[in-house]
């Protein structure tokens, strides 16, 4: 029997690799494209108010890590608002970075296109305190504190593409202005609802896919109705990152038809578990580093059964991609990182102890430009081409390849499913 060859992207690039005939492929269901200049522009001016008057309009932007076509994208939204009045001096662009760190100029342009240099863009900083205003405290304890001078806009307008997010449930939408344009210790607040305190463990409430009975869910929920009034525009992508289609409108309804959608096509039809898993991260952005691409790990190792092998090509050209993720592993283990976590929540200690509890249950493999011994450090074993080819190889009961892994995860649905 011919043993099927396969490409599986790294990076910017592609490797090929020769698999068992008796791979398991696990693949996305294509959404279809029904993107055109024209659907996105009409949707757009149903949308706007009738007035737009002369006020400022805000128009929030995901960071080079989350892409949603923008230099096709932006053009548009701008034409429709031009078309309705707006002059180019009121309109400002918000890069809705949360905690992570800033891009630079060329990582900018290549993200948002030509718009990046003819319109002014907004570099958020968490850490800057007297940017913020305070809207509130949820139920469940988090300060809402954003951006004062966002609130001063006359439009706002938030642009991003729908995805499942691994503790968060969906990421998109509504995490645009929270917490893209929040207060880092209003996030970490958030954030910090991912330790289940009582059990000891990460909340087996918060899972990509899952709205109800997510607290971080639950409580962006309740910091979306507190939120100054926004008009969302929700890319739905292809496995490629391209836009299939857009939903866009004011209400958390709409929000929640995005994802119920994007979950339809992004959710494996089955629940089954294998002994070996083989997974893309997706390539770049993807895998720019180790913190988005342990999302695509988080994903593909829940296609892996207890004591199985999970192999993961993620290239990470930007090494981890935060200087708050290592020292989670220098506290002594997984239950002294959630001890400190616990009394002092920060930086990316959930997705620390998310890896940490993963490489309690199998085995990661993880090719890489990572330093050996930093990955060994978290716990993963650093991997070349040559010996996970022959690993795949090695005679074992059941394989699995996801191409990307950043867009699929294990199903079926379940209760709390958007």
């Amino acid at each position: 029997m011919t043993q099927p060859r396969l490409h599986l992207r790294y990076g910017r690039g592609s490797l090929e690799w020769i698999l068992p005939a008796t791979t398991t492929m696990l693949d996305v269901r294509e959404p279809p494209h029904t993107f055109t200049p024209d659907s996105l522009t009409e949707d757009l001016a149903s949308a706007l108010p009738a007035a737009l008057g002369k006020g400022q309009v805000a128009i929030v932007v995901a960071d080079k890590t989350r892409r949603c076509d923008y230099p096709v994208v932006l053009p548009l939204i701008l034409t429709a608002l031009h078309k309705r009045g707006v002059h180019q001096e009121q309109v400002v662009f918000y890069i809705a970075y949360g905690n992570h760190a800033p891009q630079n100029r060329e990582e900018s342009l290549a993200t948002y296109g030509s718009t990046y240099g003819d319109y002014p863009f907004v570099h958020h900083r968490a850490d800057q305190a007297d940017l913020f205003v305070d809207l509130g405290t949820t139920r469940l304890g988090t300060p809402v504190r954003i951006r004062g001078d966002l609130m001063a806009a006359s439009l706002i307008l938030t642009v991003g593409a729908i995805s499942h997010h691994y503790f968060a449930g969906f990421g998109g939408g509504r995490k645009l202005l929270f917490p893209g344009l929040a207060e880092c210790r209003a996030i970490e607040a958030n954030h910090r609802l991912f330790l289940d305190l009582d059990g000891q463990r990460l909340h087996p409430g918060c899972r990509a896919g899952q709205l109800e009975g997510n607290p971080i869910a639950e409580d962006l929920a309740e910091i979306h109705a507190m939120l100054p009034p926004h008009i969302a525009i929700h890319g739905l992508p292809d496995s490629r990152g391209t836009m299939a289609s857009f939903r866009i409108g004011r209400t958390y309804d709409v929000f929640l038809e995005a994802c119920r959608y994007h979950d339809d096509h992004y959710r494996a039809l089955d629940d089954r578990r294998y002994d070996l898993v083989l997974a893309s991260a997706g390539g770049y952005p993807k895998d720019i580093n180790l913190i988005q691409a342990h999302k695509s790990i988080d994903n593909a190792a829940a296609f892996v059964r207890d004591k199985g092998t999970l192999i993961v090509l993620a290239e990470c050209a930007d090494g981890l991609g935060s200087t708050t993720f290592l020292p989670y592993f220098q506290m002594g283990g997984h239950q002294a990182a959630f001890i400190h976590l616990a009394r002092h929540y920060s930086g990316n200690g959930g997705t620390a102890l998310a890896l940490m509890a993963k490489c309690q249950r199998i085995t990661i493999h993880l090719m890489s430009t990572l330093d050996q011994s930093l990955c060994r450090q978290l716990g993963i074993n650093p991997i070349s081409r040559t010996a996970m080819q022959k690993l795949i190889d090695t005679d074992r009961s059941t394989l699995a390849v996801i191409r990307n892994a950043s867009m699929l995860i294990r199903g079926p649905a379940h209760p709390g499913q958007a």
